[in-house]
C-alpha cells in the first residue's frame, strides 16, 4: 500500500494525458452502468475541474499577454502585423467552418435550464456600447467575471507600461509567470478526473443514449480540427506571401507563453496536447 500510492501519483504527474482521459472516460460509463447513484455524486469531480479551468483561464490570459509585451525586445523583428492579420483570418475561416459543419451535422443536446437566461442585445448601438465598458471595466471585476475584453485590454496596458521598467520588475513578472504556468499544469492535469465525474452523472442521468449526442457533438469537433490543420491552414500559408513568414526566426524567449496558452485552450477543447516540460 505504501509504495501504491507514490506510483499513482508518478502516474498521474508524468503519464499520458490523453490515455488518462480516456481511461477516466471508458471508467465513468462503467461506473454509471453499474452504480447510478453513486455516479450522479461523482458528478461534484467534473463541476470542480469545470470551476478550477474557468478560474485559471483568465489569470493566465492576463498574466501571460502582459508578461510577452513586458519582456518583448524593441530590437526584436517579430512582424506582428502579420501575426495579427493571420489571427484574424484564420480565427474567421475556423468560425466559418464551424457554422457550416453545425448546419451539416446538426446536434441537439439536453441543457438544464437556467433562471438567469442572458438577452439578446437589442441592437448595433446596444453592442457597442457593450464593448466599450467591457473595456474600461475593473480589472479585478473583469478577472472575476472572465471578461476577456477587459482582461486583454488591461493586460496590453500593463505591458505596454512594464516595457520601461527595471530588470528587476520585469524578472518578476517572468517569475509570476512561471507560477502561473505551475497552477495550469497542475489543473489541467486534473483533467482525467473531471472528465470521469462528468461522464458518469451524464451516463447515470441520461444514459447511453443521451452520451451518443456527446459523442456526435465531439465527432464534428474533431473533424473541424482536423479540417482546420490539414486544410485550412496550409492554404492560408500558401497563399500568404512567403517573404512576410519569416517572423519566427526572431521571437523572444518569452515565446514559450504564447505555446502554453495555445496548448492550454486545446487542452480544455480537445485534450489533444501534452503539458510543456
Amino acid at each position: 500500500m505504501k509504495r501504491t500510492i507514490p506510483f499513482l501519483i508518478t502516474l498521474i504527474k508524468q503519464g499520458s494525458l490523453v490515455k488518462q482521459i480516456i481511461a477516466g472516460l471508458v471508467l465513468g460509463i462503467l461506473v454509471a452502468l453499474a452504480f447510478p447513484g453513486f455516479a450522479q455524486g461523482c458528478g461534484v469531480l467534473g463541476s470542480f475541474f469545470v470551476s478550477a479551468l474557468k478560474a485559471v483561464a483568465p489569470v493566465l490570459v492576463f498574466v501571460l499577454v502582459a508578461a510577452s509585451i513586458a519582456n518583448q525586445e524593441s530590437t526584436t523583428n517579430t512582424a506582428m502585423k502579420d501575426v495579427i492579420v493571420l489571427y484574424l483570418v484564420g480565427t474567421f475561416l475556423a468560425a466559418l467552418v464551424a457554422v457550416f459543419a453545425s448546419f451539416l451535422f446538426p446536434t441537439q443536446i439536453a441543457l438544464i435550464d437556467t433562471k438567469d437566461a442572458l438577452s439578446a442585445p437589442g441592437g448595433i448601438g446596444e453592442v457597442v456600447k457593450n464593448l466599450i465598458f467591457n473595456i474600461v471595466d475593473n480589472p479585478v471585476k473583469a478577472i472575476a467575471n472572465a471578461n476577456y475584453i477587459g482582461i486583454l485590454a488591461w493586460s496590453i496596458s500593463l505591458g505596454v507600461a512594464l516595457r520601461y521598467a527595471s530588470d528587476e520588475t520585469k524578472r518578476i513578472v517572468t517569475d509570476l509567470t512561471a507560477s502561473v504556468e505551475y497552477v495550469v499544469r497542475f489543473v489541467i492535469r486534473l483533467a482525467p478526473i473531471g472528465v470521469f465525474g462528468l461522464v458518469a452523472e451524464v451516463v447515470a442521468t441520461t444514459g447511453l443514449a443521451g452520451m451518443m449526442s456527446y459523442v456526435r457533438l465531439l465527432a464534428v469537433l474533431i473533424g473541424c480540427m482536423i479540417f482546420i490543420a490539414l486544410i485550412v491552414n496550409p492554404l492560408l500559408v500558401f497563399l500568404y506571401p512567403q517573404e512576410s513568414l519569416s517572423f519566427g526566426l526572431g521571437l523572444p524567449e518569452r515565446k514559450r507563453c504564447d505555446s502554453l496558452l495555445h496548448t492550454f485552450f486545446c487542452c480544455e477543447h480537445s485534450c489533444e496536447h501534452e503539458p510543456l516540460p
